[in-house]
């Protein structure tokens, strides 16, 4: 196809651009590649790391034989049923690693490090020739001790043999001396839900919580029925006599119908009575005409 003057072609250009960037992503993965190969930039290898006579690079082979990243995870990568394993010698130390990992069904107990404390390798590598001194350069060692010494754990009990075991500590050895550059990330118990997901996020993902406002009481207001019971128990007792237009009883009573008015203590009793609720009035009325004396 061509456009414009002359028959020339629209594709050249956009053919000439795309052997641009063919070109560039070429370069950059050649560098790329050569640069792997290159010698480690300072991070530690396997075959310089060794616990005794034992080396890094059989205990990874012994770590992948066992397939114990089914149940750990190794700088982050592996199964999360149980806790990561790229610090645990930095962590525990070897005398609780060669004490915990033959029997790993129950955890080791203080008798256990020290007997192991005893082995030559074991001083020579932890630098520690007692107890005291052990826990002092390990302290989550001597935590687990307290908290766990003597009880069942939930790992099994894998037939590692005494090089096996060896072997697995130099590889321990080699991963807490790798430089993860803060991988895999250590969140802190202590902190907040808020703290957690600002690590986790980035951001602040929740915002803090208003106060709630504090509710006022209402104010109880009484029924019918409770002003009623309120009145009958602080009214006084009414006189013996009855609205006028009523039947009357007694001689004062006759006498005031005769007269077609209420006496002058009945019309202030009647004045100065609160207006009842119909029902509860009644009820009082009919209370009040039956205990009546006669």
């Amino acid at each position: 196809m061509s456009c414009g003057t002359g028959g020339k072609s629209c594709e050249t250009p956009r053919r000439r651009g795309a052997f641009v960037m063919l070109g560039i992503m070429t370069l950059a993965f050649v560098a790329l590649s050569l640069f792997s190969f290159m010698k480690s930039r300072g991070q530690v290898t396997p075959d310089t790391v060794s616990y005794g006579p034992y080396r890094a690079e059989d205990g990874k082979r012994v770590f992948q034989a066992y397939n114990c990243m089914g149940c750990h995870t190794m700088v982050g990568n592996g199964a999360y049923l149980g806790p990561d394993l790229t610090r645990e010698y930095e962590q525990a130390g070897p005398a609780w690693l060669a004490a915990f990992l033959p029997s790993a069904g129950s955890w080791p107990t203080a008798a256990a490090v020290r007997a192991q404390l005893q082995d030559p390798v074991q001083h020579a590598d932890s630098g520690a020739g007692t107890i005291e001194a052990y826990e002092s350069k390990f302290p989550d060692a001597a935590t687990r001790v307290a908290r766990r010494g003597g009880k069942p754990s939930n790992m099994p009990n894998l037939p590692l043999t005494r090089d096996e075991t060896g072997q697995l500590i130099a590889y321990l050895k080699y991963t807490s001396a790798m430089n993860t550059e803060g991988w895999p990330p250590r969140v802190e118990a202590e902190a907040g839900l808020d703290e957690r997901l600002r690590l986790a996020l980035g951001v602040q993902a929740i915002a803090p919580a208003a106060a709630a406002p504090v509710a006022r009481p209402r104010p109880v207001r009484p029924t019918r029925w409770r002003a009623a019971r309120s009145w009958r128990r602080t009214t006084a007792a009414p006189p013996a006599i009855r609205r006028p237009g009523s039947a009357w009883s007694g001689p004062a009573g006759a006498a005031c119908m005769a007269r077609g008015s209420a006496s002058p203590t009945a019309a202030a009793w009647w004045r100065t009575t609160p207006t009842w609720p119909s029902r509860s009035a009644s009820r009082t009325r009919r209370s009040w005409r039956a205990t009546r004396p006669a």
